[in-house]
């Protein structure tokens, strides 16, 4: 089957739910419930780690993106007499729930597919308020990848997200009522907005999706107070920007490089990293040049958009390798020298260590089975022209367009050194294929169908925990089904990860071993894990919700996942003393 035609089949699976299938009933924002704790106005000293936080305060956690939680409640030893503390009770959305909960104090705000937004007392699970927002038709024509919304973003007494149609939405955190609520692109014309967005320097960073729709991707500030427009950078460069020769004459207008992940940021340098998609459209010999600033690692000032470097990951993309996974920050010694880093699990097969001072490579390694990129020479990547698409040209290469990771969170744990990396084992083929521009249809120039992986015979996915002084893999988990779940990784030794039959599991981060599985949580895990502590308690939570990029794109090989259940509920977790 085609893209275009599996573009189609979504669409209208999307519309036949319509914006109010099951939706939770919700309508206007209701009052916080009698006795919930006074809000606590988010700082910037909060979110930068200048005061101590109990919470989880944005996606994931911190402004380092390494979602590890600082917490020792919860051991290798008494992991296993985790128990249900609450649950939301099944929400009857049948797309996937990628959502990570925001905690700030006893408030958990979370987000479900659709762009909802409830809080909830993140002890007692009481609903204290929720909030429907009513996305226009003509923005499902756009969304390529399921209808989630990964969740909010705080910013003093207010929980701020984006929206399928492109706004970018602030409520009043206690009560949930709108204070003010942006457009920054029409709808239907390519954009979408799924990521969470992050609040740096009293700003709220946003980036734009749209990439498979020749969408030029763009990274957007507001005042989070008022939601007025401060910048906006684009990532593909135009002719009299640095770059703009990397692409053919007007390319870049129609070149995708959507940034439709969450970045993260250095308070030290004041330096904002965020990552750009694939370009568009996906034959790449409809675009010959490097085409920057697309599959590439942005350092941006976040006072004025300002480009400080970057390093691009694939060059002339032509397997759809986005390089928006979490830029992780954190210091490694690699060859006897210490660096403040950036590591990240690339979709193109590679997992990189960069300098985030200058922006030059450390290490690059394959972290699964690879023929698309044929080594590191240089510092880049150097692609295999023999399965290269053209036109009437079909190829066979791993990994597949959905990466050897896709945008579900690794982790990083400093006190074991090691990386913590969802994995994905599969391959493809792809054909090139006519094709031209116009405005809110597929962009893409190439057919694809996703293949098992030969080197991996009866292998979809795995978990990997990865030597970060090496860049070598230390322990690995290998499973028959895809592994979409994000991790977490605990200052108590505990790494938690979902599977897609419904389990959370928590493994010992030293050694791998599984130490604990949970019950049946109804549907497939695609959202990462996250933990907190409220007066001196700590919580695991986790959405469970099946739905996302592989149901829709992987063809026979989801097969066996074909019928499983759909529907959303958030699970938190406590040890039973």
């Amino acid at each position: 089957m085609t893209k275009k035609s599996n573009f189609t089949r979504h669409l209208l699976a999307t519309a036949g739910w319509g914006v109010c299938a099951g939706l939770l009933a919700m309508s206007l924002p209701q009052s916080a419930q009698a006795g919930q704790d006074a809000y606590t106005p988010v700082t910037a000293s909060m979110l930068n780690g200048a005061q101590s936080n109990d919470g989880w305060l944005m996606f994931n956690r911190d402004y380092s993106g390494r979602n590890y939680a600082p917490f020792t409640q919860i051991t290798p030893q008494n992991v296993s007499k985790l128990s249900v503390a609450w649950t939301s009770g099944k929400i009857d959305i049948p797309d996937g729930f990628e959502d990570t909960p925001i905690v700030n104090g006893d408030y958990m705000f979370v987000t479900t597919p659709k762009d909802h937004v409830i809080a909830y007392n993140a002890v007692t699970g009481a609903k204290l308020w929720e909030y429907d927002y009513q996305v226009p038709a003509a923005a499902y024509k756009t969304v390529c990848c399921d209808t989630n919304n990964r969740g909010v973003a705080l910013s003093g007494n207010l929980a701020i997200f984006g929206t399928l149609d492109n706004h970018v939405v602030a409520l009043n955190a206690q009560t949930g009522a709108v204070v003010w609520n942006v457009s920054i692109e029409d709808p239907g014309i390519g954009y979408s907005i799924s990521e969470a967005p992050l609040v740096v320097n009293g700003k709220v960073i946003i980036g734009s999706g749209g990439g498979e729709y020749g969408a030029r991707g763009f990274i957007q500030a507001l005042d989070a107070q008022t939601g007025a427009k401060l910048w906006k950078t684009y990532t593909t460069a135009a002719p009299n920007q640095p770059g703009g020769d990397t692409w053919p004459a007007g390319a870049y207008k129609t070149g995708g490089g959507a940034p439709w992940m969450t970045g993260t940021y250095d308070p030290d340098t004041n330096t904002l990293f965020w990552g750009a998609g694939n370009p568009g459209p996906w034959l790449a010999t409809m675009r010959p040049g490097k085409n920057l600033y697309t599959d590439s690692l942005l350092a941006i000032d976040p006072d004025t958009g300002a480009l400080k470097w970057y390093y691009q990951y694939t060059a002339n993309d032509t397997w759809d390798y986005d390089g928006v996974n979490t830029p992780m920050l954190t210091n490694l010694t690699y060859k006897g020298k210490d660096y403040k880093a950036i590591v990240e699990a690339n979709r193109n097969g590679y997992f990189y260590a960069i300098d985030r001072t200058t922006g030059k490579l450390i290490y690059a390694k394959v972290f699964v089975h690879d023929t698309s990129i044929k080594g590191i020479v240089n510092g880049q990547a150097v692609g295999n022209d023999a399965v290269r698409p053209a036109l009437d040209k079909t190829i066979f290469t791993c990994p597949s367009f959905l990466g050897g990771k896709n945008w579900w969170p690794a982790a990083v744990d400093p006190a074991t050194n090691m990386a913590y990396v969802p994995t994905l084992h599969a391959c493809m083929s792809m054909t090139g294929v006519p094709v031209s521009y116009a405005a809110g249809l597929p962009f893409l120039g190439e057919t694809f169908k996703m293949e098992p992986d030969p080197a991996s015979p009866g292998v979809l996915g795995s978990f990997q925990a990865i030597d970060l002084s090496t860049g070598k893999q230390v322990w690995q988990k290998k499973t028959a089904a895809p592994w979409d779940g994000g991790a977490l990784a605990t200052a108590g030794g505990v790494v938690f990860s979902g599977t897609p039959n419904g389990h959370l599991l928590a493994f010992d981060g030293k050694t791998g071993k599984t130490l604990w599985k949970s019950p049946d949580l109804g549907s497939g895990i695609i959202a990462a894990p996250i933990s907190y502590e409220v007066n001196g308690k700590q919580y695991v939570a986790v959405w469970s919700g099946w739905g996302g990029v592989w149901p829709i794109w992987s063809g026979k090989l989801g097969a066996p996942l074909a019928k499983a259940p759909r529907g959303g509920q958030l699970y938190v977790f406590q040890v039973n003393q």
